[in-house]
């Protein structure tokens, strides 16, 4: 199989689509007509265009209205076909794509449609060209793969294919064993989109709701699948209609869209032999530390916001301003260095998240994965006697340092440090244990991007996404967990400017971690530390705690004292969930803490609370 996009998918002008398609690393694209009738430069241009930046146009498409109809709109209907069949030429295709006919009053007798459909093929065939009949989800009388199938086999003529749309079949609930049933050789064009699983109007769902592979719900990977096992080996081509993409940059749209075909390609010929082309989605075995950029004099205030929450500064980077800070199993950076990445993010975002360390089973191997997937890689100069990361680009232009599994930190990465007491973990503190979860806050056009980036490189569990009432808006929040249940990430964005999370992206300069979630296994005992420490909780409102008695039953000693801490609470079947909020450092990023009693959730109305509060703090964005 080769990849294709659809020009339909981009937003922008032809050649914008066009030089965006190649240089994300299309082999292909389909040419959607309205942006040939849009477009100054003639056919042969166009065609010369898509040859130089070596392209091939594998479809010019779609011919609509076709079948069926009666004498003259018959006559009239292979007239415009000749002409379809001219612009095809010119261009530098072969092939005419044709969906069946959304008009009422044309026949739906199935003879007729495929006597139709032979002449078509008959008219191209004698001109060296193709043709290719689809089944619209929405057609008025074939509407169902099945049935445009039985069609062109009726029809038979060589010159005739059949168009496969992975939306148009799945939508409708067609049973993806029925592609069995198909010749191979008689696919012309195999279409790709995903959808979220969501009941509306099947039109509208398609015009404005598909995305890539992976960034939906429908089964892609078995419909794939069992086009490798019937035999079918040729263009894989994306047609995406979707208003984020449209307004969003056609290189991004682009380097999505062949990352998710690599992604499912690659997933779907995983139990084949020799069907897999990268290595397995990476699992993440444990979360090795979160690395802070700041200035000289913001890495005083955080260093000191890391002691008051009861971490120990313990070890120095051997040849650069770094400082190491630990917890429990917890592990915090804090690089000042005035050269470097780490600035240059500083210098960019303010004192801010620029890296998680995350390790993994087989570092080279998850290197080849993102290399695989068009992930760009960081390059980073080591220092005198310094160990490198190998790291590639994260949310927001920060990074994801791979670290080896198999080597505990003390035998790798933190042999760079001056450790106090070495071979000795600092405990006591404010008892906090280890990193519960990451949330990262994204520009509400980025969100799919993100989520398939995540998806398609890391082996993860991704929960449905879920609104959240920002007193502004709606906040979009969708949870991504790797199986080892050592990383969760929360990414959370906002197609409303005026919310907490659109205010964080554009006070951030981007996309980054706003919040970081930190267990403990006394949340009392952790907030009377903290507060005796100076650190400062975000304050919630009584009445909460009035409903908290109401809606849960709670003690009313248990429940003063979660007031008396600004502790909020939820529970469900499994357990129950404590957990508390900072002030924001900077109006970039703040600390939850949490107690988990079985509890495996985020506390939607909770959250509404928080969110709340967050807006009431004037001197706050986040």
């Amino acid at each position: 199989m080769y990849n294709s996009i659809a020009t339909v998918s981009l937003s922008g002008s032809l050649p914008t689509k066009l030089r965006a398609i190649a240089e994300a690393g299309f082999a292909g694209v389909e040419l959607f007509e309205a942006d040939v009738l849009a477009d100054p430069h003639t056919p042969r241009e166009i065609g010369a265009m898509i040859a130089d930046l070596g392209l091939r146009c594998v479809t010019l498409q779609p011919f609509r209205d076709f079948e069926g109809l009666p004498e003259p709109r018959r006559a009239t209907a292979f007239d415009r076909a000749e002409r379809k069949f001219d612009l095809a030429h010119d261009i530098g295709t072969d092939l005419l794509m044709v969906c069946s006919s959304t008009v009422a009053d044309a026949s739906g007798d199935h003879a007729r449609i495929a006597a139709d459909l032979r002449e078509l093929g008959e008219r191209a065939g004698r001109r060296g060209l193709r043709a290719a009949y689809e089944a619209l989800a929405w057609g008025a009388h074939v509407s169902d793969q099945r049935d445009a199938w039985a069609l062109v086999q009726a029809a038979d003529h060589p010159a005739l294919g059949f168009v496969l749309d992975s939306f148009h079949s799945l939508a409708r609930g067609v049973p993806i064993e029925s592609l069995r049933a198909v010749d191979p050789k008689r696919i012309f064009l195999v279409q790709m989109a995903d959808a979220p699983l969501i009941q509306m109007d099947v039109l509208q769902w398609s015009r404005h709701l598909r995305c890539m592979p992976g960034q939906g719900g429908l089964p892609l990977v078995d419909y794939v699948r069992t086009l490798l096992e019937i035999g079918y080996d040729d263009v894989l081509s994306l047609e995406i209609f979707n208003d984020s993409f449209r307004s969003n940059s056609a290189q991004v749209t682009a380097l999505d869209g062949l990352r998710s075909l690599i992604a499912l390609r690659d997933e779907a010929g995983r139990d084949r032999p020799g069907g897999a082309a990268l290595p397995p989605p990476i699992s993440v075995e444990r979360l090795d530390f979160i690395e802070f950029a700041a200035s000289e004099a913001d890495a005083e205030r955080i260093g000191a916001l890391f002691g008051a929450f009861g971490f120990r500064c313990s070890g120095r980077h051997r040849s650069k301003s770094v400082s190491l800070w630990q917890q429990g199993a917890i592990n915090l950076v804090l690089n000042s260095e005035p050269d470097g990445f780490a600035a240059a993010h500083a210098n960019a975002h303010g004192a801010s998240v620029c890296a998680i360390g995350l390790a993994v089973p087989n570092v080279a191997a998850a290197q080849a994965r993102a290399e695989g997937l068009r992930v760009p890689a960081e390059e980073q100069r080591p220092g005198p006697g310094e160990r490198v990361l190998p790291a590639i680009r994260g949310v927001g232009g920060s990074l994801i340092e791979f670290t080896a599994a198999e080597v505990a930190p003390e035998a790798a990465w933190l042999q760079d440090f001056d450790i106090r007491d070495p071979g000795q973990r600092p405990g006591g503190g404010a008892g906090l244990t280890r990193i519960d979860h990451v949330g990262q806050t994204v520009a509400h056009v980025d969100t799919l991007s993100w989520l398939l980036f995540y998806k398609s490189l890391f082996d993860l569990r991704v929960e449905p996404q879920v609104d959240i009432a920002d007193p502004l808006g709606l906040v979009q929040s969708q949870v991504l967990r790797s199986r080892t249940d050592a990383l969760t990430v929360v990414l959370n964005s906002s197609a409303s400017s005026r919310t907490l999370s659109s205010r964080f992206v554009d006070y951030y300069f981007g996309a980054g971690v706003q919040q970081i979630a930190l267990a403990t296994d006394d949340i009392f005992a952790t907030a009377d530390a903290l507060l005796a420490a100076g650190v400062e909780f975000l304050a919630m409102p009584g009445n909460y705690y009035d409903d908290l008695v109401a809606r849960f039953g709670l003690d009313a000693d248990l429940t003063a004292r979660m007031r008396a801490h600004q502790i909020i609470y939820d529970r469900d079947g499994a357990g129950a969930y404590f957990h508390l909020f900072t002030r924001a450092f900077e109006r970039r990023f703040f600390f939850e803490i949490v107690q988990r009693e079985g509890y495996r959730g985020f506390d939607l109305p909770g959250t509404a609370i928080r969110l709340a509060a967050q807006t009431r703090l004037k001197t706050l964005p986040v």
